[in-house]
């Protein structure tokens, strides 16, 4: 498994590098929603509150359904997953290289772009970094662990850009859910009662289940 996980991880890599079209998009989105959130609410002269964890949340999600979706695109040219499922090694290296790599993708972007959403929103940095960080980290887990597996589910069908988004929605509330309530007591900790870990405790246990579950489906995705 190992050797065919690398190779997948690699090729998407000097792929993604060489383009960097999925960079540029997924970047753009998350700047357009914030500066169209902002335009709109006037930040400056609104007290946002509760309301930006939530802003900010949904700027990353919708983002993070660009890399999913994108994740299985190359394969489905040319049938070219057929020949990854038939490559030797296990088929599970698939699934688990396409995972490391959008969660990559949108940890990547969640990071890089959080400073311009804040200042967009006129918002203050988060006093524990570290917390904030491990939040982010912890939704996007979550978030593309799900969202590979239904991006495996749709990579052989036309309409997979719109099956993705469509199925995963429901399975990306709990996510929105913990990491709103865990940026804001991040954001707010004298505000809120036992601060971010009860929702950094919610988070984890999605992300396990949602990591355990493909472990015992993923066999059965690759024959439907």
């Amino acid at each position: 498994m190992g050797r065919k996980f690398w190779a997948i991880v690699i090729k998407d890599v000097r792929l993604e590098f060489r383009g960097k079209d999925i960079w540029v998009t997924m970047a753009a989105f998350v700047i357009m929603v914030a500066l169209l959130f902002g335009l709109a609410i006037n930040p400056y002269t609104t007290h946002l509150g509760a309301v930006f964890p939530g802003i900010l949340w949904l700027s990353f999600l919708f983002a993070g359904m660009l890399a999913i979706g994108r994740g299985f695109e190359h394969e489905a040219e040319n049938d070219a997953l057929v020949g990854l499922m038939a490559a030797p090694g296990d088929r599970l290296a698939i699934f688990a290289a396409k995972l490391v790599m959008a969660f990559l993708f949108m940890f990547s972007v969640d990071l890089v772009l959080s400073p311009v959403v804040f200042a967009f929103m006129n918002q203050p940095l988060p006093g524990s970094l570290a917390l904030y960080v491990l939040v982010l980290a912890l939704g996007a887990l979550g978030f593309v662990s799900v969202g590979t597996l239904f991006g495996a589910m749709a990579a052989q069908t036309r309409a997979a850009q719109v099956l993705i988004p469509v199925m995963l929605a429901p399975f990306a509330g709990p996510v929105v859910i913990f990491g709103v309530q865990a940026t804001n007591a991040v954001l707010h900790v004298s505000s809120t009662a036992g601060g971010p870990w009860p929702w950094i405790y919610a988070l984890i246990a999605y992300d396990v289940v949602f990591l355990a579950l493909p472990l015992l489906l993923y066999d059965y995705v690759w024959e439907v």
